[in-house]
């Protein structure tokens, strides 16, 4: 587990109608203020990964269809320094994760659908506070985005 990023499951609760997914309240530990929330579309199979924020925490929770989210932990003064994490969030484990700011985060479409991850910040996002890197580019850390097979 990377230092700082947390993991809660979130409730989603069905009717006859449809149903409530419930993501980030005010009075949630994991609350600090509100910055903005947007949305992320993702196609199977397609990356969106890295990028890194320098004073922006995310707040993600897929709400359609799933993804797997992978963190790199790179800050130097971190006790997690090195440390990558795997995620598999969505409609198979609907559920909220932290990530503070300096922590490489990306993510790929899983399935058949697209995905919608939804991301609730304490800041507005400013392009001068984010920092990206091909998925290809192992000069920080090295990760295979291949589906592994195990």
């Amino acid at each position: 587990m990377i230092d700082g990023v947390r993991i809660k499951p979130l409730k989603k609760i069905p009717d006859d109608r449809g149903a409530i997914f419930h993501m980030l309240k005010s009075s949630d530990p994991e609350f600090t203020q509100f910055g903005e929330i947007y949305f992320s579309k993702v196609y199977p199979g397609v990356v969106k990964a890295w990028h890194i924020h320098t004073k922006m925490t995310l707040n993600y929770a897929v709400v359609s269809g799933m993804i797997k989210l992978v963190l790199f932990d790179n800050r130097d003064d971190s006790p997690t320094k090195g440390e990558l994490m795997e995620l598999y969030l969505g409609d198979d484990n609907y559920s909220l994760v932290t990530i503070p700011p300096m922590v490489w985060n990306g993510f790929m479409g899983l399935g058949t659908e697209p995905s919608i991850v939804a991301n609730c910040s304490d800041i507005p996002h400013d392009p001068e506070e984010i920092k990206r890197m091909d998925p290809a580019d192992t000069s920080v850390f090295t990760y295979d985005w291949n589906v592994k097979w195990r």
